[in-house]
């Protein structure tokens, strides 16, 4: 048997071999580089390498051909077919990209803790030990942070472009692994931190485990783990139906606990609270692209003929997820478990936009397909959980960090900047118009109308309704509420111009997305539909 040399488009595949080399460089200056001189070249290294990628990603879009007229998307089927660069992917990729500029940023920010950064100085230590006092008295900061990130954005790009089943449960992987070291290591409150790190961990464990075993039973159902093949399976009604049942059903569990959908939620909040705020920051909108992207290729490029028989399991899962999340949401006393749970509540409604899967005669002419209402609640609910996140960062109190209901309380009056842009923010993920949130549930909704889910749009209505209360009560404790004679509070302090420009850039696309979103839906339009 003759051997064939693999054929790697490396044009195409430059934005991920650029973010990959940088974080391979990233190593190699944490080993050689004297510590003081780190931080300035890997954030740095980090900026040049993401800018660099997402100039490569829109090089490569304008190189692609356009969306096929016959409900196909054009594009590549690169590395031996085991990574595919169609418009879809594309736009995912520029998302990622975006969010992890905002996520260097915040990374980088050290004028909010004295000249250090958030992060650990020596992770190893035990927290309240000699070793720690010692490692914070002498400003001591993991600049391994960077490559870190690196390669959790190469796995995120990797993640929504995956071919086959073996590709996408290695960027799984690759996507996981550094987050779970970043949610360990905040330089305060780190035993908060060192349980959120060890629980990411517990849950990722065990969607791996999931989608491990599914992979297993899809590949002993279609004999090929290319998506393609699987759909050729499905199509033509392969045998053994049962192995391609609980290989849904498999795969979808380890999707869902990337997502944070209900019942496979319980430690988000706990992730969310206690890793360090800049990496929560990014978690929250980078991971979430990530995962949609490739739940939205497994479900409409292999598992599309089957629909019928995963969209029920969709409809309990969404709905449980709105309610769920909605509904605990008003108990929570600490603002980043309150946006925790407002994105489990999202991710009941970017689910809702999933199940508004339909063929292409099924369709109205220019009615917006689930696939781009979906990337565009992507990018609405990311730009504003990402805004919100990084205002988070600079409400301190003596303590640092200050996230407590109660030390926010009059904070419109003491910072009305602050207060007004988070009030903007949570107005955003209410949905109300004006914003990018608006435009965001009404695209999904409607796709998920015209293809028969009403019932899931009523409930995800119901919650929309519940969380409002919940966003307008916190704006109220912010603008309308004195706090209680002498209660220590909370200020503002005033963070480094990279964080500024990550809140006002964010800020911005969320008006504008609001106002004007026909560019962004036009992009994904654009952007056309997944090669099968």
């Amino acid at each position: 048997m003759d051997f064939i040399n693999p054929t790697i488009e490396y044009a195409e595949l430059s934005p991920l071999l650029i973010v990959m080399g940088v974080a391979c460089l990233g190593v190699v200056v944490e080993a050689f580089l004297p510590r003081e001189r780190r931080h300035v070249v890997q954030s740095t290294l980090a900026g040049v390498g993401v800018a660099a990628a997402l100039g490569a990603t829109i090089a490569v879009g304008l190189n692609l051909d356009p969306a096929g007229t016959d409900g196909a998307g054009q594009g590549l089927v690169g590395a031996e077919g085991s990574i595919v660069v169609d418009g879809p992917t594309i736009y995912l990729w520029g998302l990622v990209l975006v969010f992890a500029l905002g996520g260097v940023a915040l990374f980088a920010e050290r004028r909010l803790e004295a000249g250090i950064s958030a992060f650990a100085g020596q992770a190893a230590a035990v927290p309240g030990t000699d070793a720690e006092r010692e490692a914070s008295t002498k400003g001591l900061a993991h600049t391994e942070v960077y490559p870190l990130l690196m390669f959790a954005v190469g796995g995120m790009l990797l993640f929504p472009a995956s071919g086959d089943l073996l590709m996408m449960f290695v960027a799984l992987e690759v996507l996981s692994l550094p987050l779970y070291l970043l949610c360990g290591l905040a330089r305060r409150r780190r035993l908060l931190s060192q349980e959120a790190a060890m629980k990411y961990f517990l849950l990722g464990a065990f969607s791996s485990g999931f989608f491990l075993y599914g992979m297993a039973l899809v590949y002993g159902y279609a004999g090929s783990m290319d998506f393609a093949a699987i759909n050729e399976a499905v199509v033509n009604g392969a045998d053994n139906e049962i192995l391609l049942m609980l290989g849904i059903a498999l795969l979808s569990v380890g999707l869902l606990f990337k997502v944070g959908a209900v019942p496979f939620q319980a430690w988000t909040p706990d992730v969310y609270q206690g890793a360090p705020t800049a990496v929560t920051a990014f978690m929250s909108a980078g991971t979430k692209v990530a995962a949609f992207g490739a739940m939205l290729r497994l479900f409409y490029v292999a598992l599309g003929a089957d629909r019928w028989d995963w969209q029920p399991m969709l409809w309990v899962v969404a709905i449980l997820t709105m309610v769920v999340g909605a509904v605990v949401a008003i108990a929570q006393t600490d603002v980043k478990r309150m946006l925790a749970y407002s994105a489990v509540a999202h991710t009941g409604f970017l689910i809702t936009g999933v199940l508004g899967l339909q063929s292409a005669g099924e369709l109205a002419d220019g009615q917006v397909t689930s696939l781009q209402a979906v990337l565009f609640y992507l990018t609405s609910y990311g730009v504003a959980s990402l805004g919100a996140f990084a205002l988070v960062m600079v409400v301190r109190d003596a303590n640092g960090e200050s996230s407590s209901f109660v030390r926010w309380t009059g904070l419109g009056k003491r910072s009305p900047l602050v207060a007004g842009l988070f009030a903007f923010f949570l107005l955003s993920m209410a949905g109300i118009p004006l914003t990018a949130g608006f435009v965001g549930k009404w695209a999904v909704f409607t796709v998920a109308m015209s293809a028969g889910a009403w019932p899931v749009v009523l409930v995800a209505i119901a919650s929309s309704i519940v969380a409002v209360y919940f966003y307008v009560r916190f704006i109220r404790l912010m603008f309308f509420t004195d706090p209680e004679p002498g209660a220590e509070v909370a200020e503002v302090t005033t963070a480094s111009p990279l964080t500024g420009l990550t809140i006002a850039v964010c800020a911005a696309a969320t008006l504008f997305l609001g106002v004007v979103p026909g560019p962004v839906l036009d992009l994904a339009v654009h952007a056309g539909d997944f090669i099968r």
